[in-house]
């Protein structure tokens, strides 16, 4: 028996087309194991293309319009890379009202590779540990993270991941840290 320990909550995946398909989905895998619902948020509409390897991949059916989703709707949220998902999510301001709802609220938040500079955006990095894409350590660096050395590292109700990271480890701490956090907030309400 698989243990269902995210059974009830609702995870929301906040991508655009270009988005880092396996950043998605591995992880999306292992959280359906745990129990979580997901539901797929963008600024885009009807369908989102994501980026496997070196061209398109697949399509993705958008469930909530981001100008319409609210952090307090759900529990956590995943943000895949991929730079194409990244700069067109950068220039939505909903993005940076999203995402800093969930920052604020404690809430449990998985950001892969490029995306980490939506939190930039947003001014939710100060002082927080981060792994950090190549491309975008400057952009942390700015916005006050303290840069860790592990291609995986968890600060509290947030995880990140650099460039070379490891699928199955990631998957991991996601399940673990969003049960972990959930819990607690769930406890403190």
């Amino acid at each position: 028996m698989i243990d269902q320990q995210l059974a009830g909550k609702t995870i929301a995946i906040l991508v655009a087309s270009g988005f880092e398909e396996t950043e998605m989905t591995e992880p999306q895998r292992g959280l359906l194991a745990a129990g979580a619902t997901m539901k797929v948020v963008s600024h885009e509409q009807g369908l989102v293309n994501g980026w496997l390897g070196k061209a398109w991949g697949h399509y993705f059916p958008v469930d909530i319009p981001l100008s319409a989703a609210l952090a307090a709707d759900f529990d956590a949220v995943l943000v895949p890379g991929g730079f194409r998902s990244v700069d067109k999510l950068q220039s939505v301001a909903h993005t940076q009202r999203f995402l800093r709802g969930f920052a604020d609220a404690g809430k449990p938040m998985a950001v892969c590779g490029k995306a980490i500079a939506l939190l930039a955006s947003a001014e939710r990095l100060q002082g927080r540990s981060v792994a950090a894409a190549s491309e975008s350590k400057d952009e942390a660096a700015a916005a006050g993270a303290v840069l860790g050395t592990d291609p995986l590292v968890t600060d509290r109700n947030l995880i990140t991941v650099s460039d070379e990271y490891d699928m199955d480890e990631l998957k991991r701490a996601i399940v673990e840290t969003f049960t972990e956090v959930t819990e607690n907030l769930a406890a403190a309400a």
